[in-house]
Formats: structure tokens, sequence, C-alpha cells
């Protein structure tokens, strides 16, 4: 009898997608639900299963059997998360609780507030400002209560903004960059001298599969994810630089005024708007509790890891290899 059986909500997205190939190249059987398997099934290792996860009875259906359920669904564009959110997450903790399985939520930054930056531990206190902040925060409530009762086991990984081959939908490749097209200028959201955290979607997809399958976790267990720490917001500008092989390529503020003026009549800009503050203050998860259980976190170089996002997203041709300062080529693989 296979034990290893994990049901994914949002296997087409960042996160979802690589922790699903994770899990299937480590041998377990993954089940992918989606509104519409037919468009979505491309990838051949999972068992794609026709669902909502809005639905109490797909997810539960899809579940059967199931030792691992990961919850990395988000609605699309920071939409209706008042209404859908944690609707959905109900879905998932009552489909945990009938199997006895893990829940695996990949976390966020948001659901903290200016009492616990700069430097954030697993135990610090969730008083959040923002309203997706206060979602968050109650999504780990919950995740927490249903640990408590015993019926269902929890995993939370917290990490700080995505990049990566699959992350289409993240500051990177919508903010500093535009996917698609090799990159004209930088656009950076942050102010010069403050740090910001990144993470690797490669390295969170590797570090949730150690910690899934490593013996002697509580029944409810955090983690925090240290990633890349871009101590002035030039690391990741730098690096983007040297991948691309340019430089001096421009680097312009993103066009927060503009922004402002607009999104009371642009539902995402208002959404992104709230997260702002990410931009002004520097927020850092802690990661020793994870280096202590683990030993060590997956971590790409980050040159290694903007070159393969950059052509991930379609924004570095393999034709045409980016040139180093020095003129040498950089390898196209």
């Amino acid at each position: 009898m296979n034990t290893k059986i994990a049901l994914v909500l949002g296997a087409t997205g960042g996160i979802g997608g690589e922790f699903a190939s994770r899990l299937a190249s480590a041998g377990w059987q993954v089940r992918a639900l989606h509104r519409d398997p037919q468009r979505a099934g491309k990838d051949g290792r999972f068992n794609w299963i026709k669902g909502d996860a809005m639905v109490a009875a797909d997810v539960a259906s899809a579940a059967k059997g199931a030792t691992l359920i990961v919850h990395a669904v988000n609605p699309p564009g920071y939409r209706d998360w008042d209404k859908l959110v944690l609707p959905m997450l109900d879905n998932t903790i009552a489909a945990a609780e009938a199997n006895g399985a893990r829940i695996v939520l990949p976390g966020t930054v948001y659901n903290y507030g200016p009492d616990a930056f700069p430097d954030i531990t697993e135990d610090a206190p969730q008083n959040p400002l923002t309203r997706k902040g206060k979602i968050r925060a109650d999504m780990e409530r919950r995740l927490k209560q249903a640990a408590a009762r015993g019926k269902a086991r929890v995993l939370i990984v917290r990490a700080g903004d995505f990049f990566g081959p699959t992350a289409a939908n993240s500051w990177f490749s919508q903010g500093l960059v535009k996917a698609g097209s090799l990159p004209k200028a930088i656009t950076y959201p942050g102010r010069r001298g403050v740090g910001h955290q990144w993470t690797y979607l490669p390295d969170m997809a590797e570090t949730m599969l150690r910690l899934v399958e490593h013996e002697g976790l509580d029944n409810f267990a955090s983690f925090n994810l240290g990633g890349h720490w871009d101590p002035d917001g030039m690391a990741m500008i730098g690096a983007i630089r040297r991948v691309l092989g340019e430089p001096f390529l421009k680097v312009k503020g993103t066009p927060w005024f503009i922004m402002r003026l607009a999104s009371p009549f642009v539902t995402f800009l208002k959404e992104v708007m709230e997260m702002r503050y990410l931009w002004k203050v520097p927020v850092r998860l802690d990661n020793a509790r994870l280096v202590a259980v683990l030993g060590s976190e997956p971590h790409t170089p980050l040159d290694e890891a903007v070159k393969a996002t950059l052509k991930g997203i379609g924004c570095l041709e393999d034709k045409a290899p980016a040139r180093t300062a020095s003129g040498a080529s950089l390898s196209g693989t």
C-alpha cells in the first residue's frame, strides 16, 4: 500500500507546481485538483482530478486516502480574499481531519505587524495591520486549532517574495522585469538601503519536501525560510545586471504615486498598495529553527537562481548568451 499520497491544491501555481513536481520525483503519488484538468494537466506525473477548492465535497473526494494535502491555492490577482481564502482552507482542514493527513501551507510575512519587525522568529506575535495580513493570521490560527484537535497535522513554511522559473505572478516577473522580453531597465519597488527577503521557489520546494519526510515533526510545526537576504536592495539588482551582461542597466523606481491614484479603480493595484510597507521597512524571517532541524537550508546561489528565473519567464534567450562586464560569455545552459 502506497502511503505517500499527496493532494495538491494549486498545482498550476508557482510554489504548488514546484512542490508537486518535487514530490513526484521523490516517489509520491500526486493528485492535482483543478476545475479544468484537460487544460491544466500538462504534467503527466500527476493524477489530475476535476474539482474546485471552494467545494468541500470535491476536496473531500480528491483527498480520500491522502496522507498529505498541500494548500497552495490562492485567489488570482489578490481578488476576493475575504470571500474565498478561509472557506478554501476550511475545506482542506475538513479533508485532512477525515484522512488523518498533514496539511502543508506555504506561508508569508503578511501575518506579522510592526511589533514583530525587523527580525521575525516563528514565535513572534501575529498582529498584522493589513486586511490580507489578518486573513493570513486567521489561516494560521485555524490550522493550529486543527492540529490541537489531534485529527490532522500541520506544517507551515514561511518565506519572502518568490522568484523562480515558474513564478509568473511575482514582484520579480511583474515588477522588477517584465516577463516575455529582454529587460531594458529594472524597476525596483524599494528604497535604497532597505533590506528585502527573496525566496527561490525550487529551494522552498526542496525545503518543504525535506521537512515532510523528516521524522519527528510536531503535530503543528512551523518554520521560516531564510532564502536570499538583500541587505540594501542592490544584491538583486546586481545579479540581474550580471546575468544579462549589462553592468549599467538602468534602474528606475516603481510609480507608486500613479498606482495610488489608479488604485480606487483597479482592484489589483489597490491590493498591491496595501502591501507597499514591505518595501519601506526591512522585514526578515529568521531561519535558525529550520537549520537546527535540517542541518542546513537548500540554497541556490543568487546569480544561478536569477539566471534560471530570467530564462524561465522569457527574459533571457539561449541564442544570445549574456555577456559579463569583462565581455566573457555566460553559459546558456
